[in-house]
């Protein structure tokens, strides 16, 4: 029996013209708040031309906008390295045998999972200073917070994702005399980041917008520049905003899209090794079809 069997049925005729009633009046439903929230933002004058014009500006998006997202971009990509870094160290120690090892990471981990990531900005901006008796870099009081944040969120997901690897995988691994370092990092956890891909993905998209709060403590990203500086000399916050949420959708979609791809081809890297060896077990039981192997 299939799992779609048993999880869902396949509606029937009556479901299906009762789920398209539904579709339309759901349709009509929300094609008629979007015309509310138009109507609202016009009634304001919102959609004059005067507030999109600073827009069609070259000025406009080398002074504002281009130099925020390079610097959300910056921030992205070098606190996704450190995440992915951080959540596969402290995955490996919480699955350690070892007590003293396993403890102190699953403390790390729950605790930067507990403190909200704008609480963890402003200490590392304001507090480490005050440790260090040196000024603190803005761009790293970002990415560290962002790292320390989501490299706990992606340190359980990867936990979980060697948990739900077969446990005949390690065990096979250790009869032919594997060392537990060498299943972790050539079994478990390569099977355990193809899993839970569709997490991790989330979570670097979550990271991406995470960015924003960086406006808090000054950091000069897209939200700053884009929206607060921008807005500040043209008076138009909404019109902002949504070029704003207009970039930061394109970005993600990109982002899960390559991540779509990875997948693809991962699975297809996949299935290679499992053909040929198929074809040479194959081979093996069927000696004589090799072609003058057949001899006594």
């Amino acid at each position: 029996m299939s799992t779609d069997a048993v999880l869902y049925d396949h509606p029937g005729p009556r479901a299906k013209a009762r789920n398209l009633i539904l579709t339309i009046v759901f349709g009509i439903g929300l094609v008629a708040l979007l015309y509310w929230i138009y109507s609202r933002f016009d009634a304001k004058g919102q959609w004059a031309g005067s507030l999109w014009e600073p827009f069609t500006q070259a000025s406009t998006w080398q002074d504002y906008i281009l130099p925020g997202l390079l610097a959300t971009l910056q921030a992205a990509a070098v606190a996704m390295v450190l995440s992915l870094a951080f959540g596969i160290i402290f995955a490996v120690g919480r699955l350690s045998d070892h007590w003293w090892v396993r403890l102190p990471a699953g403390a790390v981990v729950e605790f930067f999972r507990a403190v909200p990531l704008l609480l963890l900005m402003f200490f590392i901006f304001f507090g480490v200073p005050f440790i260090t008796e040196q000024p603190m870099s803005i761009f790293w009081a970002v990415v560290l917070g962002l790292t320390l944040y989501n490299g706990s969120v992606l340190a359980e997901a990867f936990r979980a994702g060697v948990h739900s690897v077969p446990r005949g995988q390690s065990e096979a691994s250790y009869a032919i005399g594997m060392r537990k370092s060498q299943v972790m990092t050539h079994v478990l956890i390569p099977q355990a980041a193809r899993a839970m891909l569709p997490v991790i993905v989330s979570q670097l998209v979550v990271l991406v917008k995470d960015t924003a709060l960086g406006y808090i403590i000054s950091y000069g990203e897209l939200i700053q520049l884009g929206v607060n500086n921008l807005s500040a000399n043209f008076g138009n916050v909404v019109q902002a905003a949504i070029v704003a949420a207009i970039i930061y959708i394109i970005i993600n979609s990109l982002l899960t899209a390559f991540a779509g791809w990875l997948s693809r081809r991962t699975r297809r890297k996949g299935r290679a090794p499992r053909a040929a060896g198929a074809a040479t077990q194959q081979a093996t039981i069927e000696p004589g079809l090799g072609g003058g192997g057949g001899t006594l």
